[in-house]
C-alpha cells in the first residue's frame, strides 16, 4: 500500500486502509493510511517519526514566517500606491479574517473529514488564509502529526470491524436456539 515516503496505493481507500475494489480480499487485515511527509509512520511512532515532526514544525513555522514578510511586502505596496486608508484597512481586514477562517478549518480537519462540496466553496477563502493553516499546521505538529488523530481512529475502528468479522464462532452452530 505504501512506503515510508508516503506514496499510496490506488487500491486503498479512505476507510482507514482498508482494501476496496474488486481485486481486494474480504478477510484481509485493513491497512494504515499515510500521512503527507510521515508515510504509516505514526502508527508506531518509529522511522524517524519525532524528526519528522519536528521538521514539519519549524517548516510550516518558517513558510508561516515567510508569508507574512510577503504579505507585508504587499502592504507596503498598498500604502506607497496611495489608495488610501478605507482599502488598506479593507485588505487587511481581509487577510485577517481569512487567516482566522484558514486556521479553523483546518484545525477542524484534523479531527474530522471535510465535505468536499463545502471545501471547494472555500477554496479561494482558504487560499488568501493561506497563513492561517500554516499555523495550525505548526500548532497540531507541536502535539502530533497533522491529521494523526482522524487517521487512528477510523484504523482501529477499521482494525475491530475486521477483527470482528474475522472471528471464528464458537460452539456447535446447530445446537444454535432457533426464534420463533
Amino acid at each position: 500500500m505504501s512506503d515510508e515516503s508516503g506514496t499510496t496505493d490506488s487500491s486503498a481507500g479512505r476507510t482507514g486502509g482498508v482494501p476496496q475494489g474488486e481485486g481486494a480480499a474480504p478477510d484481509r487485515a485493513p491497512r494504515p493510511e499515510p500521512l503527507r511527509f510521515f508515510g504509516t509512520s505514526w502508527v508506531h511512532h518509529d522511522n524517524g517519526y519525532a524528526a519528522r515532526r519536528a521538521a514539519v514544525a519549524v517548516g510550516s513555522l518558517a513558510a508561516a514566517a515567510v508569508s507574512c514578510l510577503v504579505l507585508r511586502f504587499a502592504y507596503e505596496g498598498i500604502r506607497i500606491a496611495g489608495t488610501g486608508s478605507f482599502v488598506t484597512v479593507l485588505v487587511v481586514a481581509m487577510f485577517a479574517i481569512c487567516t482566522a477562517l484558514a486556521f479553523r478549518n483546518t484545525w477542524d480537519g484534523f479531527g474530522a473529514r471535510h465535505d468536499p462540496q463545502r471545501q471547494a466553496s472555500l477554496r479561494g477563502l482558504l487560499a488568501i488564509g493561506f497563513v492561517g493553516s500554516l499555523l495550525a499546521c505548526f500548532v497540531r505538529s507541536l502535539t502530533e502529526a497533522p491529521g494523526e488523530k482522524l487517521h487512528r481512529e477510523e484504523y482501529e475502528k477499521a482494525r475491530v470491524e475486521h477483527e470482528r468479522r474475522a472471528t471464528r464462532r464458537t460452539g456447535d452452530p446447530s445446537r444454535k436456539k432457533r426464534r420463533r
